[in-house]
């Protein structure tokens, strides 16, 4: 047996401390990276908030414009066909905006769901446990959005512009929004039930 100082200055056996210490300090890096990397989660917070307030916005922004027509409808009202025809037009536009509201508003909660507390009280139909799940929901949304600016477009045409070259391209995004629709839910519906999570 070597004595102490005689094995401390055995290449072999610096050789084995300096590989202690190198997966010593290796492990402190990667415990700082998993706090730092798990914690940083957080800064979606920033998103979600930023889609409440701007979804916030955009539903008060429309119910502002509803009252407003209510308020000018009433103000000046005639019965003729001609100005049904116009309250419909005002109309259709503030339902865009509650339906781009919803867009922001579902954006914020699923966000906040997937990154910082899975435990809100979300209706059924809002369960989200993944991105495949948010992404569902906005292009049901989205799709609906698209068919109400189509119709705005369709009430307010003219005969000037080509409405059937618009009405083609939203049946084409709509059609390939279904599609991606139809894939989720098959690859949902094939997936084994213990990688969906727990309800």
């Amino acid at each position: 047996m070597l004595p102490r100082r005689s094995l401390d200055s055995h290449p072999l056996m610096k050789g084995q401390l300096l590989y202690q210490w190198a997966g010593l300090q290796l492990e402190r890096a990667r415990s700082v990276m998993r706090r730092m990397l798990g914690g940083s989660r957080f800064i979606i917070v920033v998103a979600a908030i930023g889609s409440f307030l701007a979804a916030a916005t955009v539903l008060v922004y429309g119910l502002l414009t509803v009252l407003s027509i209510m308020v000018d409808t009433f103000r000046h009202l005639h019965l003729r066909v001609g100005d049904s025809k116009h309250l419909a037009i005002e109309f259709i536009e503030p339902i865009d905006l509650f339906l781009l509201g919803t867009v922001l508003y579902i954006i914020a909660l699923g966000l906040y769901d997937l990154f910082i507390d899975d435990q809100l009280p979300l209706p059924p139909w809002l369960q989200i446990r993944t991105l495949d799940d948010l992404k569902s929901n906005l292009i049901g949304v989205i799709i609906v959005l698209l068919a109400v600016t189509f119709l705005g477009n369709v009430v307010t045409w003219n005969g000037n512009t080509n409405i059937l070259a618009l009405g083609l391209a939203v049946g084409a995004v709509v059609l390939a929004l279904a599609g991606v629709l139809g894939i989720n839910a098959r690859l949902h519906r094939d997936a084994p039930l213990d990688n969906r999570g727990d309800d």
